[in-house]
């Protein structure tokens, strides 16, 4: 089969090798199983949190050529770090026979990898809130303290090797003049003028803009105050402007703004990329409409249809249908059994074999080998320049292989099939009411939901996953269950 390898880092944290690093480990996979690689697509200090890389785009549109079957990458994340755009991408790829593989993280076919992957994300994020809560109350500490919370800085102001905050000479004058001047009637950009002129820099070594000019004078640590979330200290650091200045140019402020734009947000459709229409297979979309009357209304319909490509699939309205889907949904989770076969679900793949550690750990016996006959040759008294150099050679190949492999064996979750019980019960106490925690079922156990005129079949990311509802036994639900179900008082689809 062919093959194209996406690599990409961003500027804040990655250098050039890691794009290196990516293709050579692709490779390496692609040699492994017998995959020809036709050509790199390599995206340099790029984000993978926006779509807009030139190389990621140029892929995407390549794969409707049939010149390749697989697109490998290092790992997920070098794809995207945006769910929706993760999902619309990966559609898009298997909509042209296109299958997308992680070198480095190798996860089950079907709808059972799906919840794996969804999961050890989940259980991943309840850690890394715990440690976040731990780096929250030591920055909440250090507020209190008057030190520096993190952060760029703020101009006119120095950190010293403790953390606190000290007056820049220099600066701090300017930056009071520049409050001075506002009260007094200046524009802001006349002000930005003169303080580039006089040298001002922001805390990144840049010229000053507009919207640093604003950032500055609503900043409240020019009148000694340190807030940090929701902890707000008084005359926590030194001040350089009056209070009763910094009132007066906040009220000058609040005057001179523009309004702003009054568009309203758009509604969320929670089953977009996973509904699908019942009678073409094509995808349905959230659209809305405005009656008569002025009144908004939500609801999913048919891409064919909406092209008037044939289908005829009725629209369905989007609340009545998103409140099915979690209805049904907690049903799932509500049943022990389930829970159950997705604990051992999870255990079974964590129990699965390493491939990467196996072939790693062949090639550090060889350089084991290698490094046995050297050293055996030096005690034989064998022992010149190039030797020293093959040896220093082998020495560092053997360190990489060594920390590779630790890498891996870290990498590879480590999770007992208590806590992975103790992670799904925490889903039966949902509020189902909360549009996020609504999302979050949705995302993590719903597959797809094939949507006919009378009935849908939702499957569920867990095998043999699977179940009809007839939209007719539905509404005899919901009238039975009265005001306690979410359904009550929707209307029909």
């Amino acid at each position: 089969m062919n093959a194209v390898i996406y690599a990409r880092y961003s500027s804040d944290n990655q250098r050039e090798e890691s794009i290196e690093g990516q293709i050579r480990e692709c490779t390496a996979y692609a040699e492994r199983n017998g995959i020809t690689v036709v050509r790199h697509y390599i995206d340099r200090a790029f984000s993978a949190k926006t779509d807009h890389r030139p190389d990621f785009q140029q892929m995407i549109r390549d794969s409707n050529k049939k010149l390749f079957e697989i697109v490998l990458v290092w790992k997920f994340d070098r794809f995207a770090r945006n769910r929706f755009d993760s999902a619309n991408y990966k559609m898009i790829l298997k909509k042209n026979n296109v299958h997308l593989i992680s070198v480095m993280e190798p996860i089950a076919e079907g709808s059972q990898g799906i919840l794996v992957e969804t999961l050890l994300e989940g259980m991943a994020e309840y850690y890394s809130a715990e440690l976040s809560e731990k780096v929250i109350r030591g920055q909440t500490e250090n507020a209190l303290k008057g030190k520096c919370t993190g952060g760029t800085g703020t101009i006119g102001y120095k950190i010293d090797a403790d953390k606190f905050y000290r007056v820049d000479p220099l600066v701090a004058p300017l930056v009071l003049e520049a409050f001075q001047r506002y009260d007094n009637g200046e524009k802001i950009v006349e002000i930005l003028n003169y303080l580039n002129a006089k040298g001002v820099r922001n805390m990144l070594g840049g010229k000053l803009t507009c919207s640093s000019m604003n950032t500055m004078l609503k900043n409240r640590r020019y009148i000694g105050e340190l807030s940090f979330r929701d902890t707000v200290v008084p005359d926590a650091i030194p001040a350089i402007v009056p209070k009763d200045l910094f009132d007066r140019v906040q009220k000058r402020l609040e005057k001179n703004k523009r309004a702003p734009a009054h568009g309203k947000a758009d509604e969320e459709y929670l089953l977009t990329t996973k509904l699908f229409c019942g009678k073409c297979g094509a995808l349905m979309f959230g659209e809305s409409g405005t009656s008569a009357t002025g009144r908004t209304y939500y609801y999913y319909k048919c891409a064919t249809a909406k092209r008037r490509k044939g289908c005829n699939k009725k629209t369905v309205q989007k609340e009545w249908l998103e409140n099915l889907v979690v209805q049904e949904t907690m049903k799932l989770i509500h049943d022990d059994a389930v829970i159950e076969r997705i604990v051992q679900l999870v255990m079974d793949f964590q129990n699965q074999e390493n491939t990467t550690i196996p072939l790693l750990e062949k090639q550090l016996r060889e350089v084991d080998r290698k490094l046995d006959n050297l050293m055996k040759a030096i005690e034989e008294g064998l022992f010149t320049r190039t030797t020293k150099e093959r040896l220093d050679a082998l020495e560092a190949q053997k360190d990489e292989l060594t920390a590779k492999i630790a890498d891996e064996k870290l990498r590879k979750p480590s999770f007992n099939a208590d806590f992975i019980r103790f992670w799904l019960m925490k889903f039966r106490k949902f509020d189902i009411s909360q549009q996020k925690q609504r999302k979050a079922l949705i995302e993590i156990f719903v597959n797809a939901i094939f949507l006919y005129d009378d009935r849908m079949l939702i499957t569920f990311n867990y095998k043999d996953g699977s179940q009809t509802i007839r939209f007719e036994d539905a509404l005899t639900t919901t009238e039975t269950v009265g005001n306690s179900s979410d359904l009550s008082g929707s209307a029909r689809p």
